[in-house]
């Protein structure tokens, strides 16, 4: 279900992202330009809908202009370029996890909460979860 809201809400969208986490894509996603940030000056994608740069600051247009542009990861990208973001669509799990990366902790002094919703039961994930989204204060 998370996948299929992620597509609904990114298509026809520009989604931002690392190396890794483009390539663990395996393939560029229809409908979506792709941006990934990286300072591997070898990393060569041909395809039209795919924009690699190497320094955030290449990333002022997008940052000044009224479209809405997703960060998809990883965590690296997550902590680079929260400072820039004004919403946030989180899909808050309750479940307690392993691993050695994590999502920023979000200060909510400078966050609410502007909508929640129940994630629908799917039979496939025993976990419950919440569509959450965030807009800085």
């Amino acid at each position: 279900e998370d996948l299929k809201r992620f597509k609904k809400m990114t298509t026809g969208h520009t989604i931002i992202m690392g190396r890794r986490t483009f390539e663990s894509l395996g393939r560029v996603l229809p409908n979506r330009h792709h941006i990934i940030l990286c300072n591997d000056a070898k990393m060569e994608i041909q395809n039209e809908n795919v924009e690699i740069l190497g320094d955030i600051s290449m990333l002022d247009k997008y940052m000044k202009d009224e479209e809405e542009h997703f960060v998809i990861g990883g965590a690296t990208m997550y902590k680079l370029l929260m400072p820039y973001c004004s919403k946030m669509y989180i899909t808050e799990i309750n479940q307690d996890f392993e691993g050695d990366v994590s999502f920023p902790e979000i200060d909510l002094n400078e966050w609410e909460v502007v909508e929640r919703e129940q994630g629908p039961e799917d039979g496939v994930n025993s976990f419950e979860y919440e569509y959450v989204t965030y807009i800085r204060k």
